[in-house]
């Protein structure tokens, strides 16, 4: 009998500061949908569920047939489940990290180093700087979300500094400046915001950050997905290690309008209920897959690459060739899925079904 190469994970979150409290973060609601013996404490922050393999959060198998093993010891004793070419491309490494983000406070004004830089910086500052990979993210909004991305185009900046000489700046954006300085005091860098496109994502739009692009993710819920790396170069809004020179050197200054920001994705000829959100990165794409609750059954595409299905709304249970069980799935479930298997999902109640999955089209 083949090995199973599909299971459901239980998956860490991270408990930042910034992060939306208790049951008002999406992360905490939906760890709470998933597992039932989650406490979810109202006086703490519920900043990020991490879906993947990364060392700080490494996935666990939620199977009792396959031995307890986290999500990337199963990986390196179990290669072809990646896929042939993710296998040899990312030498037997799950490429991505899958996240929901809920943001409560702003996250710092950075930038992420290309490949190069990133190992260049991890030689010389590994405290600062933990592996040599780069970091290239995109953001998928969950709820109206908020953030700086990319300089504003020249005229726009142009006509801030102008009012500023004249002491008329009280109109231009003044709440959003009056809430990053109550939660930054004294931060030069809530001015970023005069500077950066000023982004609201709907939910479905998403933003592709590159790297040397600077950002700042502000507010809202938001799926994300980025290179399997914690490599961040900061400028402002933080406490934590801030690094201007690198950041300065390494930037693109290269102005564009705020709609230009936007990363559209793109409809799937083969599937009338999927999206396609593919970067012009190796590391990831992002599908996301809303069927309607009339439908009774749904048929998850093979692919050659690993990848994590998140499910966000509905309740299904799924099958495969390999699985000895059907699986349940419900609002927060995580299951992973191996190369070139096929999963079915049926439908078991008459909601709308609506999916996030992460993979790596070589």
């Amino acid at each position: 009998m083949a090995a199973q190469q599909v299971f459901p994970l239980s998956c860490v979150v991270q408990q930042y500061a910034w992060g939306k409290m208790g049951s008002n973060s999406e992360v905490a609601r939906l760890l709470a949908s998933s597992d039932p013996l989650a406490q979810i404490s109202e006086d703490k922050p519920y900043a990020e569920l991490w879906m993947g393999t990364h060392p700080r959060g490494d996935a666990k198998i939620l199977d009792n047939r396959i031995s307890q093993k986290t999500l990337g010891q199963w990986i390196a004793d179990n290669q072809d489940s990646l896929g042939s070419k993710v296998k040899d491309t990312f030498h037997g490494k799950l490429p991505f990290l899958f996240k929901v983000l809920s943001v409560e406070t702003a996250l710092s004004i950075q930038a992420h180093p290309n490949k190069e830089l990133a190992e260049k910086l991890h030689l010389q500052a590994p405290q600062h700087y933990p592996d040599a990979n780069h970091k290239p993210e995109m953001a998928i909004a969950l709820t109206p979300f908020q953030g700086l991305c990319g300089f504003r185009p020249v005229e726009e900046i142009v006509t801030f500094l102008t009012m500023a000489a004249g002491n008329n700046m009280e109109d231009i954006c003044g709440e959003l400046l009056l809430q990053l300085h109550q939660q930054y005091p004294g931060d030069i860098g809530c001015f970023a915001i005069y500077f950066l496109n000023l982004l609201t994502l709907k939910p479905g739009e998403a933003m592709f950050l590159e790297a040397n692009v600077p950002h700042a993710y502000l507010k809202g819920d938001c799926v994300e997905c980025m290179a399997c790396s914690d490599n961040t170069v900061r400028a402002g809004l933080t406490p934590k290690f801030i690094d201007v020179p690198t950041l300065c050197e390494m930037l693109s200054y290269t102005p564009s309008p705020s709609q230009d920001r936007l990363f559209p994705p793109a409809r799937s000829p083969e599937d009338p209920y999927l999206s396609l959100y593919n970067p012009p990165v190796p590391d990831f794409t992002v599908m996301k897959m809303e069927v309607p609750g009339s439908v009774t059954e749904y048929k998850v595409l093979a692919l050659d690459s690993a990848s994590i299905l998140l499910v966000v709304q509905g309740i299904v249970t799924a099958s495969s060739p390999t699985a000895q069980a059907t699986i349940p799935l419900k609002r927060g479930g995580v299951l992973f899925i191996g190369a070139n298997e096929s999963v079915s999902l049926k439908l078991t109640a008459p909601k709308d079904l609506l999916m996030f999955r992460a993979c790596c089209l070589l």
